[in-house]
């Protein structure tokens, strides 16, 4: 079976140069925004070019579609107990889903985000609403897909036990529409060890798959700046963070890594990259290089 690795490229140029720049490093996956990140984009559709110069550079590159997760907007706040932001937080991810089903990819990702002076239960009864419309209002086969979070403050998502209430509001004949994925940075900062040993990892693990019910459908995988239980979203290059080397072979070893996306998250070495350079960046490329060191990847 073919590992689905990869890395979320810049996307200067548009979301096709993001597919050339992960097929300049023999990706097999990639993660990429189908909206700016910093504003809602409720309103924002997809267009058949856009798609067809997207398909285009995937082909080139032999990443399959299914192989692409998207992020959603880092401003959405599907958890807010304020109306406003909540309204748009459920519009901006229902469009989410639609263009993520436009480009055919496996999903799409979204931090839940702060019950803020709310109720944590509430939050994520709030947060599973907005799943349910997404859903149920956006026809087709693309999930959407609760990421994890590091704890911050209220921030909802740091423990299987939430993010299962979330998804309990699914219907269960909606239930393959929707799903979860785990980030290691933001495990290791929530106080979840993956770092003491195989067993720990695998713990940690077990314990997300039994509550919740199901194995995640993607992994972000990145080192972390901060120590375990920092609450510190701060992503850092595999081996250069807190985390180390080794829980990222482990995590790769264990079986449910193996059929999903393992996408990488790490800084790039380039502050901007030109509109026409379709060169992965070099921190990606060592970053690819680490893995196929491991035998993740076949050589190339």
């Amino acid at each position: 079976m073919m590992r689905r690795l990869g890395s979320h490229p810049s996307d200067a140029g548009g979301m096709h140069m993001a597919a050339r720049r992960a097929g300049a490093a023999a990706m097999t996956a990639l993660q990429v925004f189908t909206a700016p990140p910093t504003y809602y984009g409720d309103k924002a559709g997809m267009k058949g070019d856009k798609v067809a110069r997207f398909h285009a550079a995937l082909a080139e590159g032999g990443i399959e579609p299914r192989s692409v997760l998207v992020h959603a907007a880092y401003v959405l706040n599907t958890a807010s107990p304020e109306e406003e932001k909540a309204t748009r937080s459920r519009a901006g991810l229902a469009k989410e889903l639609e263009r993520t089903q436009a480009i055919g990819a496996l999903g799409c990702c979204f931090h839940p985000g702060s019950a803020g002076t709310s109720d944590p239960e509430q939050a994520a009864i709030r947060v599973g609403e907005t799943i349910r419309a997404a859903v149920q209002g956006v026809a087709g086969t693309a999930r959407v897909l609760v990421e994890n979070t590091a704890g911050a403050g209220k921030t909802m998502g740091r423990t299987p036990e939430e993010i299962a209430l979330m998804l309990a509001q699914v219907p269960s004949e909606l239930r393959h529409r929707t799903g979860y994925g785990l980030d290691t940075c933001h495990l290791f900062a929530a106080g979840h060890d993956i770092k003491s040993s195989p067993e720990s990892l695998r713990a940690v693990l077990d314990r997300f798959e039994q509550v919740i019910g199901e194995a995640p459908a993607f992994f972000h995988l990145n080192d972390s700046q901060h120590p375990l239980g920092s609450n510190k979203d701060r992503h850092a290059l595999l081996g250069a963070g807190e985390i180390g080397e080794a829980p990222f072979r482990w995590l790769l070893a264990d079986p449910r890594s193996v059929a999903v996306p393992c996408v990488l998250e790490t800084p790039h070495d380039r502050d901007e990259t030109a509109a026409d350079d379709a060169t992965a960046d070099p921190a990606d490329l060592r970053m690819m290089a680490l893995l196929r060191s491991w035998g993740v990847l076949p050589g190339v």
